[in-house]
């Protein structure tokens, strides 16, 4: 389960990188009942979201050359040179190098072998989320990968997650997990792109998932927003009723409402 007890591998913060911030915020403010808290200069704008007045996500605007409008996924590591390194010796590229964001903590950006972006975030006065898993907050992380066995390789040696397989409709499903925690700390999971005729045509990467209590009104609501829904809402047995979305931009989001009992 996500949550904010946050260890090493964990998810602690998440991003929006979009072209144009005053239109993003319209959306998800609209979508989630989120609100934003615009950044300074000395932050280059960069803004946060809060969910029940618990900050929860960030927010900044990108120029073309810079990059696609994406969500960004953080994981937490004690020293993010030291996982800087570990990127790079395991096939990965360092496209951000480590840097100090104020005296909030330290913060670096890669990709992984096969071209998907994820962060790392070593903390310093900032944790991370303050809410996690509750409504209008990242309850998990998904990562579409052309190769499943080499992407978890990867991120083992470089923040030692364990997988675990577990059944699923029509087979089985990898999650992963920090180290020595357990399988019940599952964060995330790993799929086969080519399993997935959406997520193939749209690429590798990292998809976090949004819990919310009306997966269909909340799907709505982006389309009236000026969205896409990507997969219309579906029930899926064991994890609960979910979506995909993409925002006016076209970065990509997930919605679900977890099964209960």
């Amino acid at each position: 389960m996500l949550t904010t007890r946050y260890v090493t591998g964990s998810p602690s913060w998440f991003d929006l990188a979009t072209p144009d911030l005053d239109a993003a915020v319209a959306f998800y403010t609209g979508v989630f009942d989120w609100t934003f808290q615009p950044g300074g200069p000395e932050v280059g704008g960069y803004g946060t979201f809060q969910a029940d007045g618990k900050t929860i996500a960030g927010g900044m605007a990108i120029t073309a050359e810079q990059g696609d409008p994406a969500w960004n996924v953080y994981f937490r590591t004690p020293d993010a040179d030291e996982t800087a390194k570990a990127v790079e010796r395991d096939g990965g590229i360092v496209v951000l190098q480590p840097m100090d964001v104020m005296e909030l903590g330290r913060s670096a950006h890669f990709r992984d072998p096969a071209g998907v972006g994820f962060a790392a975030w070593q903390p310093k006065q900032m944790s991370g989320m303050e809410a996690a898993n509750e409504p209008n907050t990242l309850s998990w992380v998904e990562l579409a990968t052309p190769d499943v066995k080499a992407a978890t390789g990867f991120y083992h040696a470089v923040f030692g997650w364990e997988t675990s397989e577990v059944p699923f409709p029509g087979g089985t499903y990898t999650t992963v997990n920090p180290a020595a925690v357990g399988p019940d700390s599952m964060f995330g999971g790993v799929i086969p792109l080519d399993g997935d005729p959406l997520e193939a045509e749209a690429g590798a990467y990292w998809m976090p998932y949004i819990e919310v209590a009306d997966v269909d009104a909340v799907a709505t609501k982006a389309q009236e927003l000026g969205g896409t829904v990507r997969m219309a809402p579906v029930d899926i047995e064991g994890v609960g009723r979910l979506a995909k979305l993409a925002d006016p931009h076209g970065a990509r989001i997930a919605i679900i409402k977890g099964a209960t009992g």
